[in-house]
């Protein structure tokens, strides 16, 4: 159907662009943007990472080292560092079971550290460790104040 411009102008009686300059009038003016002050580059947070639905369909074989690369992956893309370096008791308890037997979810603690190497090409890496934890339900993502 037709509808109203006002003044009696149906939509068909009026050209294309000053109906968009008719819609651009009608715009509110656009809200100022807020200045974002860059994250806290160092920071410790705690994860449950749920293996068994990223492991699911693996090849029992390559269950271990593909939940290692998991880690790596989602350590990655929470921490924004392509740097993550998995710490030796996590790998241990990853592989505690063997090859196959991953255990189905693992408690992190992801920290976001400065690069002491000067010659680094990122400034930022990420160290993960493994949280021993009795019992998984009811626990969120926590961030851990230095």
């Amino acid at each position: 159907g037709t509808y109203s411009l006002g003044a009696g102008l149906s939509a068909n009686t009026i050209h294309f662009s000053q109906r968009l300059q008719m819609v651009k009038a009608e715009r509110p003016a656009p809200k100022e943007r807020v200045e974002r002050t860059p994250k806290a580059d160092i920071v410790t947070r705690e994860y449950t990472i749920h293996m068994s639905k990223r492991l699911y369909g693996v090849t029992f074989k390559k269950r271990a080292p593909r939940a290692i690369r998991e880690i790596k992956q989602f350590a990655t893309k929470t921490m924004k560092t392509s740097d993550v370096r998995v710490d030796t008791a996590l790998n241990k308890f990853i592989w505690s079971q063997g090859v196959k037997n991953i255990p189905k979810r693992v408690r992190v603690r992801l920290s976001r550290k400065r690069n002491e190497d000067e010659d680094a090409k990122e400034k930022l890496y990420t160290l993960v460790t493994h949280v021993d934890v009795k019992d998984f339900k009811g626990l969120e993502t926590q961030t851990i104040e230095a």
